[in-house]
């Protein structure tokens, strides 16, 4: 052995054995390391491969968001485009029934001015009509006073005939004894004569009161047609009343109108420049110099309404102091009335003392043909006593005394009722209508109602010329009013004497200046489209259906317009490619975050899968992978909440006991959370044994 050793074959066979077995260990070595190196490699290149996995799933997964949103966003554009048909037709609907109601309201407000102008005319007439009667009455009351004043100095006259009658009955009795039949006769046809005097002059009188009594009756029948054309004015004015009320109502649904069709045009353009605005950096849709300019209309408005109302208050005052002049007139014409009834009063007192006058006339008259019988018996007597005896004499004496003191009896019975009369004619003429008062009294109470009465009807023409003067204003500022609610509705309008002072980058002149180059746009297509189609109709050449032909019959300011409308939608197109590729870079960012945020608080790393299915993998062991998918609903309907998920695929790697794993957590306790947890903790605690083996 020590021979062998001290070989030098042997020991060189030794060294080159030793050395073999060192190469083909460096070389195990390095293989094994190669393939460690290639193990790595692989690793990463099948985690790349999962990576690119899973973007391609978040892209598709991104693509189906984007899709989603885009459809929800042409239901959204379809349901609001419906939406607002179904509020344009609504509104255009409310806008005829408005205009509807308006054209019935100003129909009807035509017709309460006519009647309103009727009434004025009848009114006027009415008035005159009233002036004119009481210009009548005051004729007549001074008419009555005169016949009153005739009767007074008839009944003194005929109590002076009274006096001379007996003072001539007088003188007969005494004459009677001494003057002969011729005398008496003489004196009786005097007294005849007089006595027809009186008899026709007192029909004169009846005549006269005949006329007067018809004449009361006429304007007694004129008074009752003037009270009703009084309620008629009362009812025309309640007609009035209601008219104001109307056209503040008229008023107030002008402004409902003019503010819904302002409505309906700020939706129509805002629904209309909605397309071009959206996204974009523009400027406040309600420009602050519009809303102040319609503010300012609205208190202009408000300001001519409130003038309005004052006017109208003004001209229900005026028609209150006509009624109340009214009132005053009526009420004089109902002293005037009481006037006339004490004239009756009187006229009838008048009459029954010229009865009674009658009376004891036609009785003088009876003892007058008694006394002329007596007289004529008593000459009849005497002319019988010279042929008859003396003894009867005596007794025709007797008789005769008897006689003539019945008649003096009589008389003086007659003169006390004639004193009795003409005390109550003094009385009459001495005292008054009213308690006491001279007839001076009531001619100047009648003078002075007359001053009143004309100063009146001078306040009354007053009030009916301001009347018609603020009628004609108002007029004017409704007129004016209807004229510029076109200019305040559209917000043109600009009030008299205001200056609307506007900076150079003004929203409201901006948005002007779009909507005029719109304007000019759309009118410049349009005078386009109509001239070539007037080339058309004047060439009489039918247009050919091919694609050479439809280039000629576009103008060039519509294909400007397209081309203009290709540019805007095409930026918009950037500029949502642009925020869909910065949406997709930050929900890549916050993926790898959310991944990163799994990986080392779980130990867990995710890979979806655009089937639905979720790849699992443990940082600890990456060949221990497990792939989930979700249950069916019929599986998961009865399960808990961790089980919605099962278990489909696994990888090579793994716990030892990973059977027993997912028999006890996904079979028996439906736990896939305490099964990733069990996993996880026996790949840590092998990666822990195999770095303290190494190590």
């Amino acid at each position: 052995m020590a021979e062998l050793e001290r070989d030098p074959q042997h020991s060189v066979a030794k060294r080159q054995q030793r050395t073999q077995a060192f190469t083909s260990q460096l070389a195990h070595s390095s293989l094994e390391r190669q393939l460690a190196a290639l193990t790595t490699s692989k690793n990463e290149l099948e985690k790349k491969l999962r990576e690119k996995d899973t973007q391609v799933e978040r892209l598709e997964k991104d693509r189906r968001w984007l899709a989603e949103r885009e459809q929800e966003e042409r239901e959204e554009k379809e349901r609001e485009r419906v939406e607002w048909d179904e509020t344009k037709r609504k509104s255009d609907h409310e806008l005829r029934t408005l205009r509807a109601s308006l054209t019935a309201l100003q129909e009807s407000h035509a017709d309460l001015q006519d009647a309103h102008s009727l009434l004025s005319r009848t009114s006027a007439q009415t008035i005159a009509a009233q002036k004119s009667q009481l210009t009548t009455l005051t004729h007549h009351i001074s008419d009555l006073t005169a016949q009153l004043a005739e009767t007074q100095e008839l009944a003194e006259h005929r109590q002076h005939t009274i006096v001379e009658l007996q003072d001539d009955l007088e003188n007969a009795n005494d004459k009677s004894r001494d003057v002969q039949e011729d005398g008496e006769k003489e004196s009786w046809g005097v007294v005849r004569d007089e006595l027809h005097r009186q008899a026709s002059y007192l029909r004169q009188l009846e005549g006269t009161n005949a006329k007067m009594t018809m004449e009361l009756n006429s304007l007694r029948e004129r008074h009752a047609s003037v009270e009703v054309l009084r309620e008629e004015k009362r009812g025309l004015e309640r007609k009035l009343v209601v008219m104001g009320e109307l056209r503040e109502t008229v008023v107030k649904l002008e402004a409902e109108v003019d503010a819904g069709r302002r409505e309906r045009e700020e939706w129509a353009n805002r629904s209309g420049s909605a397309a071009r605005r959206e996204d974009t950096s523009t400027p406040s849709r309600t420009p602050v110099g519009l809303t102040q300019t319609l503010s300012a209309l609205r208190l202009t408005h408000a300001r001519l309404l409130e003038d309005h109302g004052a006017t109208s208050a003004l001209l229900r005052q005026r028609e209150a102091q006509i009624t109340q002049l009214e009132q005053e007139a009526s009420g004089h014409l109902h002293n005037v009335q009481e006037m006339e009834l004490a004239n009756k009063g009187l006229r009838e007192k008048v009459d029954r003392v010229e009865r009674k006058l009658d009376l004891e006339t036609r009785e003088v008259g009876f003892l007058q043909a008694l006394v002329a019988s007596f007289t004529a018996e008593e000459s009849q007597g005497q002319i019988d006593a010279d042929a008859s005896a003396s003894n009867t004499t005596p007794l025709l004496n007797v008789v005769e005394a008897q006689r003539v003191q019945q008649l003096e009896t009589l008389l003086a019975e007659y003169k006390a009722t004639i004193d009795e009369l003409t005390k109550e004619l003094d009385d009459m003429g001495a005292g008054g209508l009213g308690g006491g008062r001279t007839w001076k009294e009531l001619a100047e109470e009648a003078d002075r109602e007359r001053t009143a009465r004309a100063s009146m009807e001078q306040a009354l023409a007053e009030i009916e010329a301001a009347a018609e003067k603020y009628s004609a204003h108002i007029d004017t500022l409704e007129q004016t009013l209807f004229e510029l609610r076109g200019d305040i509705g559209a917000g043109t309008h600009i009030p008299p004497g205001t200056r609307v002072l506007s900076l150079k980058d003004n929203p409201a002149q901006e948005w002007n200046d779009l909507r005029q180059e719109v304007m000019d746009r759309l009118k410049g297509e349009n005078e386009a489209l109509l001239r070539r189609l007037r080339e058309v109709n004047e060439s009489g050449v039918r247009v050919a259906t091919d694609g050479k032909r439809d280039g000629d019959l576009v103008p060039r300011e519509s294909l400007e317009v397209a081309t203009t409308e290709k540019l805007e939608l095409e930026d918009v197109v950037k500029q949502k490619e642009k925020r869909l590729l910065r949406l997709q870079q930050v929900f890549q960012a916050k993926s790898a975050e959310f991944r990163e945020a799994i990986a080392s608080i779980l130990g867990l790393k995710l890979a979806f899968y655009p089937n639905g299915q979720v790849r699992v993998t443990s940082v600890y062991d990456l060949n221990a992978s497990f792939v989930f998918q979700p249950a069916p609903k019929s599986q998961s309907v009865g399960a808990q909440e961790g089980a919605k998920m099962q278990l489909i695929a696994q990888g090579e790697g793994g716990p030892q006991d990973l059977p027993q794993l997912m028999r006890y957590w996904v079979e028996d306790e439906q736990c896939i959370p305490g099964f990733l947890a069990s996993v996880t903790l026996e790949c840590w605690e092998k990666q822990k044994r195999e770095a303290q083996e190494s190590g």
